[in-house]
C-alpha cells in the first residue's frame, strides 16, 4: 500500500494520453515546477507525475503555466535484467488535481455554510440567539411558560 501525498506547482508540460497493450491500459504524464511552501525559486524543482486509466482526463481542464495542487501516491518497484544491476523505479501516481484555492484553506463556501466575515461572526443558518431570555425560564416544561419559541417535543 502506498502513502498519499500532495504537491503544489506550476504546470510545465502535459503529455498526451498513451495506450498500452490489448487491454486498453492508459497513462498520461505531466511535469510541475514545485511552488509550494518551502520552495526556493532560485533553485526550482521539477517533478514528473503520471495519471493512470480513468484519471488521464483530469489534466484536460488545465493549461501550461497554471498553478495546481496534485494529490498523488508514491510507489516504487525493483527491476533486474539478467546479468545487469538491479534498478529501482519510482512512480508519483496522481489521483486528484485541483486549483490551490479549492482545497483546505482556500476560498470560503458560498452555499450558506460557514463563511468567515473577518471577526467572530459566522452564518448560523437563520438562527439568532435571544439575549433577553435567561436559561432558567426559557427551558421550563410548565404550560404557563412565556417563551413561545421553545419546542418541548423531544423524542427522548
Amino acid at each position: 500500500m502506498s502513502k498519499s501525498f500532495e504537491a503544489q506547482g506550476i504546470i510545465h508540460s502535459i503529455g498526451e494520453t498513451q495506450s498500452f497493450g490489448q487491454n486498453g491500459f492508459t497513462k498520461r504524464e505531466f511535469v510541475i515546477k514545485l511552488s509550494g511552501e518551502g520552495e526556493n525559486p532560485a533553485y526550482p524543482s521539477y517533478v514528473a507525475m503520471e495519471l493512470l486509466k480513468d484519471k488521464c482526463s483530469l489534466m484536460d481542464q488545465y493549461q501550461l503555466g497554471q498553478e495546481i495542487v496534485a494529490h498523488f501516491n508514491l510507489s516504487g518497484r525493483l527491476w533486474a535484467a539478467q546479468g545487469k544491476p538491479e534498478k529501482c523505479f519510482t512512480s508519483l501516481q496522481a489521483w486528484r488535481i485541483e486549483s490551490p484555492d479549492a482545497g483546505f484553506g482556500g476560498s470560503a463556501p458560498t452555499d450558506g455554510g460557514f463563511a468567515p466575515s473577518g471577526g467572530n461572526d459566522f452564518n448560523m443558518g437563520g438562527f439568532t440567539p435571544s439575549s433577553t431570555s435567561s436559561p432558567s425560564n426559557s427551558f421550563s416544561n410548565s404550560p404557563n411558560n412565556s417563551s413561545t419559541n421553545f419546542d418541548d417535543d423531544v423524542p427522548f
